[in-house]
């Protein structure tokens, strides 16, 4: 029953900045771990980022830690990636997922539900 779907991509020059958005209907999101992932053609997808169900921490992908930021924003039931000092080698479709539970792991993938993703492009 939980939905989810990004929004806030777009194309970008280095060093500029977006904030994504990945925005919840049927469920609460404050429920469920939630990660930010993306994946560029040829690659593997990787985490970004995630924030814990329970006392919002948060973790990041080393490549992007003091650039982005992940948040929850309650009464929206929503959760943004602010992404700052964007570099070309961010290019890539951002996915939000959600999985029950109550920390969230960098490295763990199986998340139960899905968004379609997003583009990225940062590019001159």
């Amino acid at each position: 029953q939980l939905q989810l779907v990004e929004s806030g991509g777009g194309l970008v020059q280095p060093g500029g900045s977006l904030r994504l958005s990945c925005a919840a209907s049927g469920s609460r999101l404050d429920y469920y771990v939630i990660g930010w992932f993306r994946q560029a053609p040829g690659k593997e997808r990787e985490g970004v980022s995630c924030i814990s169900s329970v006392g919002g921490r948060t973790n990041y992908a080393d490549s992007v830690k003091g650039r982005f930021t992940i948040s929850r924003d309650n009464a929206k039931n929503t959760v943004y990636l602010q992404m700052n000092s964007l570099k070309p080698e961010d290019t890539a479709v951002y996915s939000c997922a959600a999985d029950f539970g109550a920390f969230c792991n960098i490295a763990y993938m199986e998340y139960d539900y899905w968004g379609q993703g997003t583009q990225v492009t940062v590019s001159s």
